[in-house]
């Protein structure tokens, strides 16, 4: 079966909102209605693994999955869904054991590291990964303090990919492309930051164009859109959830939630937020065997440790 068949209709998606009271009766009841596919990473067994919201996260409701092993794979991190013109679909993944790399999305429904297109080893702790469209550049987010910039010979050719640049980012966490400003986002120790992906090819390079505070002792986790709106992203910290308003180009924040531990909080484009949060125990005080959903039950996976969830689409916003 031909990629783009076995992904037939699965790329109209979002996300939702902070809480269900939160939401006007008629949106929550959109929300509810809404079916949509939920990718998250999950660490005890080190798989990504995508459910349908609407039902139980079981192995055999198991959409699709990638399992990398452990060793520099272990721990996975992040992963976003992409389309290229030359591959169509395929996965970003990152993991804290030191791996990133890219994911055949194919007709096989449980890929493993064969199925790994291209992959490096950034180091320091990679919690995030992103891929410039047209460009076709990939740039991680190592938690140590780094941005580490892979560029291709040809941009239709993942093998290509080398790296061409290392930028210091204390505490790198999240990016994310906005593709209405052209700008890539990065969150990491008390502030987000946008810069300005120059050149093509392997003369590609990260310009940075401008910091902005969150505040001493915060450290932003995580970075995602917000699907009901092209001028919000999302970020959380250690000191709760952020809107990041960009209509106008007047770049600013506005603080949604004191939630401590948030670590994935994302909108679907019903209104829906689908959100992880850290519960503080052992072996991994940054999981939770739990996934939540705003306007639906709660999904939770015995013996699971979730750290990301992301919604099923190539979408950027």
């Amino acid at each position: 079966m031909h990629r783009r068949t076995f992904l037939q209709g699965l790329a109209a998606a979002a996300v939702g909102a902070p809480a269900i009271t939160l939401l006007g009766q008629q949106d929550a009841q959109a929300a509810v209605a809404a079916n949509y596919y939920v990718a998250t990473t999950e660490q005890t067994k080190n798989k990504v693994l995508v459910f349908p919201k609407n039902k139980a996260f079981s192995d055999a409701n198991v959409h699709w999955s990638f399992s990398p092993g452990g060793g520099a794979w272990s721990n996975l991190s992040d992963v976003k869904i992409r389309e290229t013109a030359a591959q169509g679909w395929i996965a970003l993944v990152a993991a804290s054991g030191g791996k990133a790399g890219i994911v055949d999305i194919d007709s096989e429904k449980n890929t493993e590291l064969n199925d790994v297109a291209w992959s490096a080893t950034p180091g320091g702790n990679p919690h995030a990964i992103e891929r410039v469209p047209g460009n076709g550049s990939v740039i991680v987010a190592s938690s140590d303090g780094k941005l580490t910039l892979y560029a291709p010979s040809s941009v239709g050719s993942l093998g290509s990919l080398a790296k061409v640049q290392t930028v210091d980012y204390p505490g790198a966490h999240g990016v994310l492309w906005d593709p209405t400003y052209e700008l890539l986002w990065v969150v990491g120790k008390n502030r987000f930051s946008h810069y300005a992906v120059m050149g093509s090819k392997r003369n590609t390079r990260l310009k940075y164009a401008a910091h902005f505070s969150l505040g001493s002792g915060n450290l932003g986790h995580d970075l995602q859109p917000d699907y009901t709106n092209h001028q919000k992203m999302l970020i959380t910290s250690t000191k709760g959830v952020y809107e990041l308003l960009t209509d106008g180009g007047s770049f600013r924040t506005r603080k949604i939630s004191s939630e401590s531990r948030v670590k994935s909080y994302v909108k679907h484009s019903s209104g829906e937020v689908v959100s992880i949060r850290g519960d503080g125990t052992q072996p991994r005080d940054w999981a939770n065997k739990t996934v939540r959903l705003s306007a639906s039950p709660d999904r939770t996976r015995s013996g699971a440790q979730f750290y990301k969830a992301r919604i099923w689409t190539t979408a950027f916003q």
